[in-house]
């Protein structure tokens, strides 16, 4: 009774809290509702990306696979601080400087509008396929094991599971639909501090436990008991070898953080060039400690269990929350990570509603509508997205290597893609609007091929790379032998006030540093 108080207070606290805040602001126009008005601060930017990057999927993913393979998942978190201080220093002018409200809008300026139209679609595929399916069975899962929903129901396990999903869905949807980006962003910055403060909980009342109320006592226990765990060089048949960040994982990590429209919308969103600079590199600041909520407590488990759940490791972090926390905390945590769940689920809604309304039926369908009729179709496109990633969700279920593995796997098949077309468009001006739609359909089906049909014994983060050069070399060999009209971009006034961060380099060199220094530590 008292987990499910918390669980209720803290999630009506969130939601009453971000509606009173936000009850004057006007969501009817473009930028209202898309952009949040461009008002974001780099504190509410660097939450609401913490919230959308790092939901269930890393909760009970990363530390599920932290459980099974130990620290060396750890570069999927510690690496993303340089990919931002790149997409600050670097992205970010560029795209605030044409006012951009979506990525395939720079597509469009840089080739054509046929490249946004295909780049665009296949995100929205992208969002409904991969990421929001497993946000959604992720946190069914978490809250089925803390609520006991199939056994209070009276029904079996996977149709608890699908009950939690349809509901999460709901909830999501609405915040999505009726709030905009602003409210997205406002929720997910309170549930941020929620999210770290439950997070940390989990590790901390752990080792307390395992060294009798001693801390420093209990982590020394942890690593006497498994030191392997605490490696963080993957060998070169792990499920992440250390030579991958060297490799496909950092194009990943640039696409991810620097050209990703859910992400990097939170940015165009922002008051000026400084805040959404700050937001970027506040962000980094966060995934160098986040390993401390998202990786080491499944290390922890496995002082706990032993490898009793390797065959179902995306079980073992909710068994670990119901374990170590006391009942009244447990319920406070269950609404962390419904927010968590929520904050990616409703923003990869905004993104897409984003996309579909301006990229494809304003440009395609409706050039001349009005920013009410937009925004109308951008909730409409959000409902019709969630009801499939509702419906998808339940299947994506026992993944070998775990979700989050099964994750990254699926972002493949468009990331890299989009990526290598989109680095081109920035480094190579001579690739052309041909050469960048050979390269998308050719890096696809080329992934796909050597991923899912063909047994090539590569990892698929080294594939990522080999397919990442092969679109280059391809883009610009189409280009030279098929060379087209020279780009051009689309000139306009700033919209935002583009003076810089005055700390943003030094904190930049800081991050890279310390990031380095993790791997010197932890490696040796």
């Amino acid at each position: 009774m008292l987990t499910a108080l918390t669980f209720v207070g803290f999630t009506l606290f969130v939601a009453i809290f971000s509606w009173y805040k936000l009850r004057k602001d006007d969501i009817r126009s473009k930028d209202g509702y898309f952009l949040g008005g461009r008002s974001l601060t780099g504190g509410v930017i660097a939450g609401s990306m913490i919230l959308t990057n790092i939901s269930t999927e890393h909760l009970i993913g990363l530390n599920g696979s932290a459980y099974k393979n130990g620290m060396i998942i750890i570069a999927w978190e510690v690496t993303s601080a340089i990919a931002l201080v790149i997409a600050a220093l670097y992205f970010l002018p560029i795209y605030l400087k044409m006012g951009l409200t979506t990525i395939p809008q720079y597509l469009e300026n840089r080739y054509d509008s046929s490249t946004k139209t295909l780049v665009a679609f296949l995100l929205m595929v992208s969002f409904v396929v991969t990421l929001l399916p497993i946000v959604l069975y992720t946190g069914a899962i978490n809250l089925e094991s803390i609520f006991n929903v199939s056994e209070v129901l009276g029904v079996s396990l996977s149709e608890g599971i699908w009950i939690t999903v349809i509901t999460i869905g709901v909830i999501g949807s609405v915040y999505a639909i009726f709030g905009g980006l602003k409210a997205v962003a406002l929720s997910d910055s309170i549930n941020a501090i929620g999210l770290v403060i439950g997070g940390l909980m989990v590790p901390i009342f752990a080792l307390w436990d395992i060294g009798e109320g001693n801390i420093i006592r209990g982590m020394s226990k942890v690593y006497e008991y498994a030191p392997e765990k605490f490696n963080v060089i993957g060998e070169a048949d792990s499920v992440l070898p250390f030579g991958t960040i060297f490799t496909g994982l950092m194009i990943n990590q640039l696409y991810f953080w620097g050209m990703n429209q859910t992400i990097i919308q939170r940015a165009f969103g922002a008051k000026n060039m400084a805040e959404a600079q700050k937001g970027l590199l506040l962000t980094g600041m966060f995934k160098i400690f986040i390993p401390l909520i998202i990786v080491l407590p499944g290390i922890i488990a496995y002082y706990y269990y032993s490898d009793t759940y390797y065959d179902n490791q995306d079980f073992i972090y909710p068994v670990l929350l119901t374990r170590v926390l006391p009942v009244g905390l447990l319920g406070f945590f269950a609404a962390v990570v419904l927010g968590a769940i929520l904050s990616t689920f409703n923003s990869v809604l905004n993104s897409a509603a984003t996309i579909f309304s301006l990229d494809i039926y304003k440009k395609l369908i409706h050039p001349d509508c009005t920013d009410k009729r937009l925004v109308r179709v951008g909730r409409l496109s959000s409902l019709v997205l969630a009801l499939f990633a509702i419906g998808i969700a339940p299947l994506v279920g026992n993944a070998p290597e775990g979700l989050y593995q099964l994750m990254q796997q699926l972002n493949g098949i468009f990331f890299i893609p989009i990526a290598s077309v989109l680095i081109a468009g920035f480094f190579i001006p001579k690739v052309t609007a041909r050469g960048a739609k050979i390269g998308l359909i050719t890096g696809l089906s080329f992934y796909l091929l050597t991923s899912f049909i063909l047994d090539t014994g590569i990892h698929f983060i080294h594939i990522w790379a080999i397919e990442f050069v092969m679109n280059l070399v391809l883009m610009i060999g189409i280009s030279h032998y098929f060379p087209g009209k020279p780009n051009t971009y689309v000139s306009r006034p700033p919209v935002l006030e583009m003076k810089p961060w005055k700390y943003a380099k030094p904190v930049s060199a800081v991050l890279c540093l310390v990031t380095l220094l993790i791997y010197i530590w932890l490696g040796s």
